[in-house]
């Protein structure tokens, strides 16, 4: 077999995983959700993301649908053109509004295309000049920042210094009072927004009395976008900064701080508190150990891969031409963590691992979600981070009983956050929980 072959049917077996297709459970998983429109899992899955807003405001059913029916799976362009047309059909409608002076519907309107906004360029991001990627996202970033204006909460865009520069971020509160309140900070993962957030948690967290702290790091929204600062594994370096943000707030009550990460962010919150000990609680949603468990190479595998990486990168390309999810997986992290070749990629996402030593040094009194049907990670590779920890900690499961097994849940807005916030409840207030944890 030559080398670009072997390469190949190596690197298949390795990053087998890492794509949606997915590889088999060790444990068994909960059997799949019924397709929504697409039989490709990456585009339906994303579909789903989208839909399950509808609950907090970031969506219609039909007018998504109808959208999605325009889509032709693969096609980048094809995805980009639906969600920014009905984007940019709903923005016209909030303008409408506000001329009027109706502004209820001007601030629902908004809302949804601003979430609309976000997941348009969600496949351009193999060429990261296209200029569709950045008026997207501030679309997406300032119709939110409009239609915060409008809501009854208040809701203020804030920067959090970090380095030489600073980190965008929002803090929203249950009312405008000074109180000092429990205080959620919550992050997304490989790719979502700081805007998103609001439809993924803040919307439920609020609804419960918590203040939220939402923020980018590196790698995310527009901190890689607008200000090109590419994702870096020692996150404590990122949290540590936003945690001080958050406990100079006098809105913030320091002894009930609580962090969550989301998707990759798992891993990115995970990783922080093993060095920030100034948190009560963690979420972990999903646990992530190793963003490279179970398709990790050896090193005789690394070390034949970096010696022909021109046979390397064709291998990965050809690879990428045959599978949608892992096409996107890799072109995304190229976009995030600032490399030009799918081997450089790998290099990069292999350094994204916590030790069980590292785990071990978490004092926050920690939740660790697994879902049965999560297609970008095992059953047993989530528990691996629940298991590694010494600290007060709770493995809360979502199984097809609850229809929420999705990767973070997503199509199941309302049974994720009631059971995590259950357990944040009792968590943060010492409250007993009946989340239906262990």
């Amino acid at each position: 077999m030559s080398r670009a072959p072997r390469l190949f049917a190596c690197l298949a077996l390795i990053l087998l995983a890492a794509s949606p297709l997915g590889a088999a459970e060790p444990s068994a998983p909960s059997p799949p959700l019924p397709p929504v429109a697409f039989s490709d899992p990456t585009y339906d899955f994303e579909l789903r993301r989208g839909l399950g807003y509808a609950l907090s405001g970031g969506a219609d059913l039909n007018e998504v649908l109808a959208a999605a029916h325009t889509i032709q799976p693969g096609d980048g362009d094809s995805w980009y053109q639906a969600w920014f047309a009905l984007a940019e059909r709903v923005r016209l409608t909030a303008e409408t509004s506000l001329a009027l002076g109706r502004l209820v519907s001007a601030r629902e309107a908004l809302l949804r295309a601003s979430a609309y906004y976000r997941p348009a360029d969600f496949f351009l991001h193999a060429n990261p000049r296209d200029p569709r990627i950045l008026k997207a996202w501030r679309l997406s970033r300032d119709t939110f920042q409009r239609a915060a204006v409008l809501m009854e909460r208040p809701v203020e865009t804030v920067t959090i210094p970090y380095q030489d520069t600073t980190l965008p971020g929002y803090f929203l509160g249950p009312s405008a009072s000074r109180q000092a309140r429990r205080t959620l900070i919550v992050q997304t993962g490989f790719d979502g927004t700081g805007e998103e957030l609001y439809f993924e948690v803040a919307f439920f967290a609020l609804a419960r009395g918590y203040n939220v702290l939402i923020f980018e790091g590196p790698g995310q929204g527009g901190v890689v976008r607008e200000q090109g600062l590419f994702f870096r594994p020692d996150w404590e370096a990122v949290v540590t900064p936003v945690v001080d943000y958050a406990l100079a707030r006098p809105e913030v009550d320091p002894s009930r701080l609580a962090l969550m990460g989301l998707s990759m962010g798992g891993y990115l919150v995970a990783r922080a508190a093993a060095h920030e000990h100034r948190l009560a609680a963690l979420v972990c949603n999903p646990g992530v150990m190793d963003m490279m468990a179970g398709r990790r190479p050896s090193a005789k595998q690394w070390q034949e891969m970096r010696a022909d990486p021109s046979a390397t990168n064709k291998a990965l390309r050809q690879r990428m031409a045959q599978d949608i999810g892992f096409r996107w997986l890799v072109n995304n992290g190229m976009f995030t963590m600032g490399v030009k070749t799918p081997l450089k990629f790998m290099e990069q996402f292999a350094r994204y691992r916590l030790t069980p030593q590292e785990a071990a040094k978490i004092t926050a009194n920690s939740l660790v979600i697994v879902s049965r049907g999560d297609h970008f990670m095992t059953y047993d590779e989530q528990k691996k981070l629940y298991e590694a920890m010494t600290c007060s900690k709770t493995l809360l499961e979502f199984t097809a009983a609850e229809d929420a097994t999705p990767h973070c849940q997503m199509g199941a807005m309302a049974v994720s956050n009631q059971r995590v916030f259950d357990w944040l409840d009792q968590a943060l207030d010492k409250k007993p929980c009946d989340c239906g944890a262990r």
